[in-house]
């Protein structure tokens, strides 16, 4: 389901080059800074940006509603959609794209407990397969200059 609160599957976004990051909204650190850099990297692409879908999945589908999806992530780019579920959607996602997470009980924490993730962002082709991943360390720049490679065809996808 995406941040408006429509059911969505993976045939929405075949056709566009797709920049998948999980995480979730309560996340202090991490998700924030990887949605500024995915802002950034779209504001690098320009007009090539149209090409590429940026997604958000979150892990934390008990906490993370379409409501909240959409409030967070209208903090950073209106061109990211928020994207949740039930917990075994959510699951399947992950699965599909080798995404840890799992949920670390945590006092002090809302709801008492946080959600440990991966951070990779990855880039899907529109026919839906694998392109590349990038890490936190990398540079938004050097994102954009990768993704505008296999946009203009100078990278394939193997």
């Amino acid at each position: 389901m995406d941040h408006t609160g429509k059911p969505v599957t993976d045939e929405d976004f075949a056709g566009k080059w797709q920049l998948v990051f999980f995480g979730f909204t309560y996340c202090a650190d991490v998700c924030p800074t990887t949605l500024s850099d995915v802002s950034t990297v779209l504001a690098e692409l320009g007009d090539d940006a149209e090409q590429v879908t940026p997604l958000f999945i979150s892990v934390d589908p008990e906490r993370d509603t379409p409501k909240v999806m959409a409030e967070y992530v209208a903090n950073f780019d209106p061109r990211i959609v928020g994207l949740t579920g039930s917990p075994e959607q959510i699951k399947q996602a992950a699965q599909a794209f080798r995404a840890y997470y799992a949920k670390v009980e945590q006092e002090g924490q809302a709801d008492g407990y946080t959600m440990d993730h991966s951070a990779f962002l990855y880039l899907m082709s529109p026919e839906g397969e694998y392109a590349a991943h990038f890490s936190p360390s990398d540079e938004p720049a050097a994102i954009a200059d990768e993704i505008r490679a296999y946009l203009e065809g100078e990278k394939t996808v193997a």
